[in-house]
């Protein structure tokens, strides 16, 4: 999903409750019920200031209190007589004279992000009446109470929603933690502008100064009906605050809205500044739509450094006007929320970071070598936790065979993942040696140590000779394989455990095995099987279990799809079982058939590239591949040649039919050739020329016993 996108969500109630008027613009706020009566009195009992529940029944007498008809108010100073309690005072409550009873009870807390609310004509200015404010002069309705009027009120408000803002972890959560602490209890509508792109850290931004509107946020169109709650059937009518805002704007250097932004504190919009700067922000036609008056708030955004963005706060003209006071709440709501972002860009850099580096250490995707189909899977261990030192490789090797690696660094940090990374290399280098799997083993615990102390890992190396029909195996410290075979039987193999790498003066030691056609081998990391709830060999056993009663549904002459086995082993992955990451490499073995391979060896003579062209013509010819003959031949005769040249022992040569057409021949010469352009005037250098122009593929490979060059022909 596009993260610059505007999205604007109307904001949903709670459930209602009692005595709570939805339709209320502040949203769901308490209305207080009128007091009861004391029979045989007249007197009125007083008001707590509850946020729920069920009021003091009639008649019933409040706790500590006095006998009917005495009045005794406790004040701070303990001399019973409350001094702000005057007649006529905005303090003073509904028969706090003579024959009223005293209030004991502490007011229950309300719920979070819901202001306390004043009891009727408690904390409350006072109505003319022509149901005229006599503070404000704004006409207000009856039974509507005004919204936080008290200073604790905005202290208890800005603490819930900084907490809100504060609970977010990326940029969205937070803007949309701004929008939803706002809208209904402080303003009707909100409008979020953030800088595109933003700044990261002490990046300096290039080019002029553009705001992208983020998210919108307002109050849907509801109707009160007899003090309950009912949505509106028909869509509701566009309000003038539905027209507010553009999605781009250009802050131009010397401008009005770059001076209100420089200023950094919130001002409203009825100032000189603030309504020159409305046009640049939402345009002609946004800014004649924002309410006169009092009724909008620019708060610009700042982070550490530099503006990041601003915030527009709006409340409909039916609705009283921001106070002065309003400014400090948007300035402590902009504050928390600019900071909130910029924190939030910078873990977005850093697990960008991350995962760019998890990436690159896995490999983009996997090659595709004769004779056997591979496909792997790699989880995280959480969303959080995406670096881990967890890794797995295929490296095709001279001969058509393939080296099948995983390992797991220990850790879950950037250094477990660039020692992860430094050992990958060092494997895929060892392979290219053509050495034993026990030598690469050995040379990768010699690596860990030279990387530093405690740098601990466990490995599997395996190397499948498609051919032979033959896999051999090191292990160091990791769990075993499994092997599934054609039939549905699954089988751990039995491989000598090793030690990790890392610990030093340890031999590992091979195991050659068979690797039937059809067979598919699994090798994973301990976070497939092990977990809190589940030791590794019931892992294990569990995964077992798992590939056969997953081959059973495929049938006994064929083999379940590889990538659907994949998936099928990460499903038994349960909640608990995440602790760890988890890496899956899982090999197919179709193998070659020996009637589709032709070997021979050739003695290091002048008559060899001759003897050369007639061997792999028979072979074409058996094969019914006669149309490739003189191409063959002419590829063969060249690498032929150089390899008699300079060897001393017997020349290999071999044919191998699969989806292409291979030719390898092998020496004794360790030196690699090198593709060259022949000058006019010499005799030689062209026959790597004609195999890099003819052949689909080709490359040489140094082994321990020399090298192996090869080339590849599509079938005509």
């Amino acid at each position: 999903m596009d993260s610059t996108r505007v999205t604007e969500q109307p904001t949903s109630f709670e459930r209602p409750q009692p005595g709570v008027d939805p339709a209320d613009p502040r949203g769901a706020l308490l209305r207080t019920p009128p007091p009861a009566r004391v029979p045989g009195t007249g007197a009125a009992l007083p008001v707590q200031g509850h946020s729920g529940g069920e009021p003091p029944a009639p008649g019933a007498a409040s706790p500590g209190a006095g006998p009917p008809g005495t009045a005794e108010t406790v004040t701070p100073d303990g001399t019973g007589q409350d001094p702000a309690a005057a007649p006529g005072s905005e303090h003073s409550q509904p028969g706090a004279g003579q024959g009223a009873e005293p209030d004991t009870h502490r007011p229950r807390p309300v719920p979070e992000g819901i202001p306390v609310q004043p009891a009727a004509g408690q904390g409350r200015p006072e109505r003319s009446p022509e149901g005229t404010e006599r503070r404000t002069g704004q006409v207000t309705r009856p039974g509507r109470p005004t919204p936080m009027r008290r200073d604790g009120d905005r202290l208890r408000f800005v603490g819930a929603a900084t907490r809100r803002i504060a609970r977010g972890i990326d940029l969205d959560e937070i803007v949309m933690g701004l929008c939803r602490a706002t809208v209904p209890t402080f303003s009707d509508a909100i409008l979020v502008y953030l800088r595109d792109p933003l700044p990261v850290g002490d990046e300096r931004p290039t080019g002029p100064l553009v705001l992208r509107l983020r998210r919108t946020d307002r109050i849907p169109a509801e109707r009160d009906t007899e003090g309950g709650f009912m949505p509106v059937a028909a869509p509701p009518e566009p309000s003038e605050l539905d027209s507010v805002g553009e999605e781009l704007c250009t802050v131009r250097p010397g401008s009005a809205l770059a001076e209100v932004l420089r200023g950094v504190r919130p001002v409203f919009t009825d100032a000189p500044a603030a309504a020159a700067a409305l046009p640049e922000l939402l345009g002609a036609d946004g800014a004649s739509a924002v309410p006169d008056g009092q009724r909008a708030i620019l708060a610009p955004l700042r982070g550490r450094r530099r503006v990041i963005g601003a915030a527009l706060f709006l409340r409909r003209p039916e609705r009283i006007p921001f106070e002065a006071d309003d400014l400090l709440v948007a300035a402590q709501l902009a504050t928390h929320s600019a900071l909130g972002i910029d924190k939030a860009v910078l873990y977005g850099r850093e697990a960008y970071i991350a995962d760019e580096l998890q990436r690159t250490m896995l490999p983009e995707t996997l090659p595709r070598c004769t004779g056997v189909r591979l496909a792997s899977r790699y989880l995280p261990a959480a969303e959080t936790a995406r670096v881990g030192g967890d890794w797995y490789d295929a490296i095709p090797l001279p001969g058509s065979r393939v080296a099948l690696v995983v390992g797991d660094v220990m850790g879950h940090s950037m250094t477990s993942a660039a020692i992860m990374g430094q050992l990958r290399t060092t494997a895929q280098t060892l392979a290219g040696l053509d050495l034993p799997p026990q030598e690469v083993l050995h040379h990768l615990d010699e690596q860990a140590q030279r990387l530093g102390v405690d740098r601990m890992a466990t490995c599997l190396y395996a190397v499948y000779d498609p051919v032979s029909h033959r896999i051999t195996i090191a292990n160091a410290g990791h769990p075993p394989p499994i092997l599934l075979e054609l039939g549905g039987r699954a089988e751990v193999l039995r491989v000598p455990a090793g030690a990790p790498i890392g610990v030093g003066g340890v031999d590992f030691e091979a195991v050659e095995l068979d690797a039937p056609a059809g067979a598919t081998l699994l090798l994973y990391t301990d976070g497939l099987v092990e977990s809190r709830l589940r030791d590794v060999w019931t892992g294990i056993e569990q995964l077992r279990e798992k590939l056969a009663a997953t081959a059973q549904l495929t049938g006994a002459d064929h083999s379940p799809p590889l990538e659907a086995l994949c998936d099928e082993v990460l499903d038994m992955l349960g909640p608990g079982d995440r602790d760890d990451d988890i890496a899956l490499l899982a090999a197919r073995f179709d193998g070659i058939a020996p009637s589709d391979v032709a070997y021979w060896f050739l003695e290091p003579e002048d008559a060899a590239p001759g003897r050369a062209r007639r061997l792999a013509r028979r072979a074409l010819s058996r094969w019914g591949m006669e149309d490739m003959s003189d191409s063959v031949e002419l590829l063969v005769s060249e690498v032929v040649t150089n390899a008699v040249r300079y060897a001393t022992r017997p020349v290999t040569l071999r044919l191998l039919r699969t989806d292409v057409l291979r030719c390898e021949v092998g020496d004794d010469v360790p030196q690699l050739p090198r593709l060259r352009q022949a000058r006019a005037t010499d005799e030689n250098g062209r026959g790597l020329y004609l195999v890099n122009r003819l052949a689909r593929r080709w490359g040489a490979t140094r082994l321990s016993t020399g090298k192996v060059v090869w080339f590849e022909l599509n079938h005509g």
